[in-house]
């Protein structure tokens, strides 16, 4: 199965010269502890988390008024095609040490976000099914 099937397709994002008072307002809002920063093209250049925000400003004492999130966005960002398989997917996060990638489409726009969440969802309603084919199965 390829991780364009359980990925999140509606995606909160941000610019870069977005200050950390407005992302991390937008992610308030929008209750969400993840943006994505685009480019002026519209494709991902960065990735920023609420813990983000609390080591690198918070705990940097920066101005969240006046820091952009260039500043303290991980990038370049981890991206993976939608039709990359969930298994290469897994090894790419372990790998990376990420629970999170960008998904994108051919031509390098962001078509959604891939989280750990997003595959315990899957696994869970896996072995769901898996439980009910057993419990249909059990004599009466």
């Amino acid at each position: 199965m390829s991780v364009g099937r359980i990925c999140t397709r509606i995606v909160e994002t941000a610019a870069a010269d977005d200050s950390v008072r407005v992302a991390s307002n937008r992610m308030k809002v929008e209750r969400v502890g993840t943006l994505v920063v685009l480019d002026s093209d519209g494709r991902p250049e960065g990735i920023v988390t609420d813990r983000d925000i609390a080591l690198r400003v918070v705990g940097e004492r920066r101005d969240p008024d006046t820091t952009p999130l260039s500043a303290v966005m991980t990038s370049p960002v981890d991206s993976i095609n939608e039709d990359t398989t969930i298994d290469w997917a897994l090894h790419r996060m372990a790998d990376r040490g990420v629970r999170r990638l960008v998904v994108v489409d051919d031509e390098g726009m962001m078509s959604g976000l891939l989280s750990m969440d997003d595959v315990l969802a899957l696994l869970i309603e896996e072995a769901q099914d898996v439980g009910s084919l057993l419990r249909q199965q059990l004599p009466a």
